[in-house]
């Protein structure tokens, strides 16, 4: 009796949904009103600050997508962000990843994961899920694995060491130095270790530069008096110091103003950008930092006023990071993926990643928006930054600088 009353129910069905263009199947056929994207970054530990603003460059990149239409190859569908806390510590940032894999199988792609050993981490996860996965992390290991769905934005750290030394010891000899030897005191996290691995193998030496003293610890940091003793004793000329955490940077900095090593007497060369976020200033005095130079994947530069003044109004940041306008230019990234793939699938947006020839970037420095065949993306570029009156800011490349480098004085 019931399958012959869903029999009649049917015929009668059928009828109307004809009449309306077989509306019932259409409907199911529509393209998504909206895409989930996905963040995962730290926003809570050691590296919460930077998980932070990665978040605001997201929601700024999302909301101006979504305000200027959507994914117009998907009917205007809009992207929705799902953000992830990775936690400190790489066994967390792997739990999150598998997080996310297993909450949001319609995620189609995602970016993060900040420090470069969780992003090994998380990315071990999304490889086998077949999420595309784009970074701003540094280390070389991270487009080593022959990886397919990883896509790293920002120069590699060896990349960065082999592009930045030449200009800073130009920078140093334009003003009258000629730095003979260096001191390395690095943590042990992934890409600070990519970062000081070609200076210690071959481009020290081939510079004319002497290490003098060559440390690494693990952050945090809980006295800095040891290390910063080392680099008094051995009064090298210049010092490259490579912490990602911000706690860390202070430490050090502070104890070598207390030990007369401040102010320029020991010119400071960072790698990554714990050393030029704003939290810098709530405990330091700016002509501590003042001279200080930075070699990062990206910063807010010449070209990049109208975001910049956007996140200070949105947000109250002072300053735009790497973390803020790389995480934005890898969402825009996301969209022309999405674009050219004209379907919400992980594999078609992957492949729309890997025969990506966007031309000239805009929102990081040198290069292409064109990834090679490991991941890597083509001619990727870094800026260098300095403290100058209480802000970082950009001295190289010339076509981004916002300033002239100003070499410390002893």
């Amino acid at each position: 009796m019931i399958s012959r009353k869903l029999g009649l129910f049917g015929r009668l069905l059928l009828p109307a949904a004809l009449a309306v263009g077989l509306a019932v199947p259409t409907a199911q056929a529509q393209q998504p009103k909206e895409v989930k994207v996905g963040l995962i970054v730290p926003l809570s530990g050691l590296y919460a600050r930077p998980g932070a603003v990665m978040r605001m460059g997201a929601e700024m990149a999302v909301d101006r997508i979504n305000a200027e239409g959507g994914i117009k190859s998907l009917g205007g569908a809009k992207l929705k962000l799902v953000v992830l806390d990775s936690g400190d510590s790489t066994e967390k940032a792997k739990n999150a990843a598998q997080r996310m894999i297993a909450e949001e199988p319609d995620m189609v792609a995602a970016t993060g994961a900040y420090l470069s050993s969780f992003t090994l981490a998380v990315t071990e996860v999304t490889e086998r899920a077949k999420l595309p996965m784009l970074t701003l992390s540094y280390s070389d290991l991270i487009t080593q694995r022959g990886f397919k769905y990883i896509f790293q934005t920002s120069a590699s750290s060896a990349a960065q060491a082999e592009q930045s030394l030449p200009v800073i010891l130009a920078t140093a000899k334009a003003a009258g130095a000629n730095p003979k030897t260096v001191a390395i005191v690095t943590d042990n996290t992934a890409a600070s270790v990519s970062s000081v691995k070609p200076m210690r193998e071959r481009l020290l030496k081939e510079l004319g530069l002497q290490l003098v003293v060559d440390e690494t610890f693990t952050p945090p940091l809980a006295d800095a008096t040891p290390l910063v003793q080392k680099i008094r004793a051995a009064r090298p000329d210049l010092l490259f110091f490579l912490p990602t955490v911000i706690s860390d940077a202070k430490l050090v900095l502070e104890k070598m103003n207390e030990f007369g090593m401040g102010k320029g007497k020991v010119p400071t060369i960072a790698f990554g950008i714990a050393m030029f976020e704003p939290d810098m200033l709530k405990t330091m005095s700016p002509d501590l930092l003042d001279g200080m130079m930075g070699a990062v994947g990206s910063w807010g530069s010449k070209g990049h006023e109208e975001i910049i003044a956007e996140l200070k109004k949105r947000y109250n940041e002072p300053w735009m990071t790497q973390n803020a306008i790389s995480t934005y230019a890898d969402m825009l990234v996301i969209r022309d993926a999405l674009e050219k793939a004209g379907k919400a699938d992980r594999e078609a947006v992957a492949e729309a990643l890997r025969t990506m020839d966007g031309g000239p970037s805009r929102y990081y420095p040198g290069g292409k928006i064109k990834f090679e065949a490991d991941g890597r993306r083509e001619g990727a570029g870094l800026t260098i930054i300095q403290w100058q009156n209480g802000v970082p800011v950009t001295i190289y490349p010339p076509d981004l600088a916002m300033a002239k480098a100003n070499w410390p004085k002893n």
